[in-house]
């Protein structure tokens, strides 16, 4: 019977969605290579691959539902981490955020990519029971409370984008829980007019910064902006992606690139997506969307095979962060939102972010692998 069990496991496996995942790391890892030749990026990228590939199964061929059981722990230890990072001499300081931890067999890694996956888990574990009623107004600051805690830690690095990447997480898991249509209004209508508040309040206090006013301003006033000063990221991110064309365009030689060059700031990270529309214009880029489409898609019909609630929110929720990247990140290089330092999910460079990105698909390949099992 053991046996039996296995070889449906190895049968029952999604190698489609597996193959689209390491098919997009490895077009990433050619992108990587075209924007920063010089420097190692490109193969600590390929490392952080087969990293991932191993952790993924590892968490594919485990039970899902031992996971989310043991919610509650992996969330203590996420939030943990996200304290200890804040810590002088523990965490690393790079650009001003307090963000990561070094250790002496993978490096440095980035806590807060990993605790995305405690926070899904932690969401399900609470909302996951089988219900008939909607939400009540108590399990949805439960629910707010989940998410606040890590992303106010978050927040104290300060890292307002991987911040708001928490945000899809538990916007999923309520609206799928049946929230009250009631409650829905109320926090729209509070939020059409707090954010506003809170931008006017967060100027005139000195919360936000002047240079993050003015990527705001760049995208609202995109002809008075300063291309040289605060508007410069976005300007040559526009440049870039221009300057592919339709099936791309590198110029005289490889040399004469908008990334290679160094107009371009960070382009193995977050505009990797402008180097991607250079190198291989318009035709590649819409490649690259049409691919994460097909990853979205099978995610969203492994949420449907999931035998328990449990199991499709947490798909779901990686489903929405994942969605939510995507479009602020591609927004982000193409001129038509702020730059807020959102990584491309398994495109830009960084073991944290492959690897998180790898473990939640091995989550989704568990909840396949048990969709017949009670």
């Amino acid at each position: 019977m053991v046996a039996v069990l296995e070889r449906r496991k190895y049968r029952d496996f999604d190698w489609l969605l597996t193959l689209l995942a390491v098919g997009i790391v490895s077009f990433g890892t050619w992108q990587i290579f075209n924007a920063q030749p010089t420097e190692s990026f490109w193969k600590k990228q390929l490392i952080g691959l087969f990293i991932s590939l191993g952790v993924m199964a590892a968490v594919s061929f485990t039970d899902y539902r031992r996971l989310v059981n043991f919610a509650p722990v992996f969330y203590a230890i996420g939030l943990a981490l996200l304290v200890i990072v804040l810590i002088p001499g523990i965490g690393l300081k790079i650009n001003g955020q307090r963000a990561w931890i070094k250790t002496p067999l993978i490096g440095q890694f980035q806590p807060s990519e990993f605790v995305k996956i405690p926070t899904v888990l932690m969401l399900a574990f609470y909302f996951g029971k089988v219900r008939q009623l909607a939400l009540s107004v108590r399990e949805t600051l439960v629910g707010v409370l989940i998410l606040a805690l890590p992303v106010g830690l978050i927040l104290l690095e300060p890292d307002a984008g991987q911040a708001i990447t928490y945000m899809p997480l538990l916007a999923v898991v309520l609206f799928l829980s049946s929230i009250r249509m009631s409650v829905v209004v109320i926090a729209l209508v509070l939020s059409t007019v707090l954010i506003p508040a809170a931008y006017v309040v967060g100027v005139k206090t000195g919360k936000i910064k002047h240079y993050q006013q003015e990527r705001i301003n760049v995208i609202l006033d995109p002809e008075n902006a300063d291309r040289k000063g605060f508007g410069y990221h976005t300007w040559q991110s526009i440049v870039t992606v221009g300057k592919g064309g339709l099936t791309g365009s590198r110029g005289e030689s490889d040399e004469y690139t908008q990334s290679r060059l160094k107009f371009l700031p960070e382009p193995h990270t977050d505009f990797i997506f402008a180097v991607t529309a250079e190198t291989t214009g318009f035709v590649g880029s819409l490649l690259l969307l049409v691919a994460y489409a097909v990853l979205l898609t099978k995610l969203v019909i492994g949420a449907r095979r999931a035998p328990d609630r449990a199991g499709m929110l947490v798909i779901m929720a990686i489903v929405g962060g994942m969605a939510f990247q995507i479009f602020i990140n591609v927004g982000m290089a193409l001129g038509m939102l702020p730059v807020i330092g959102v990584p491309l999910p398994l495109m830009s460079a960084g073991l944290s972010s492959v690897l998180a990105t790898f473990i939640a698909i091995g989550f989704v390949v568990s909840v396949q692998l048990r969709r017949f099992v009670n």
